[in-house]
């Protein structure tokens, strides 16, 4: 995820609309605690999933959606994804290479995927 804390994601439009939903709805919350930023993208891909099953809410089908996902939440760092196939449930694969330099995380190399479909 992106760290709410660094000066580099300031301007980021997912972390501003992630900040206008923490002063909308949990006002009193901490922005600087990552815990705030995880809950905000789980219930984004919650949203993804209750998308994608239109009006047919049943468990066979959420659970269905749910392992067919393949979409990006910007607060999680650039290029990386949600994705679930039938035979591989976990929805993050890709992590990125990054070193902290006085008060920012600097990221660089690729991405690294380590899904099991690629």
């Amino acid at each position: 995820m992106k760290d709410s804390t660094d000066p580099q994601w300031k301007d980021d439009p997912a972390m501003k609309e992630w900040a206008a939903f923490m002063d909308k709805y949990y006002p009193e919350g901490n922005k600087a605690d990552q815990s705030t930023l995880y809950g905000y993208g789980v219930a984004k891909g919650l949203v993804e999933v209750l998308k994608q099953c239109g009006d047919e809410l049943t468990r066979e089908n959420v659970m269905k959606q749910a392992a067919n996902l393949n979409f990006e939440i910007g607060i999680y760092l650039p290029g990386m994804r949600i994705k679930t196939s039938p035979t591989d449930y976990q929805p993050l694969q890709q992590l990125q290479m990054m070193k902290f330099q006085g008060e920012t995380w600097n990221l660089f190399g690729p991405l690294i995927d380590g899904s099991l479909d690629n």
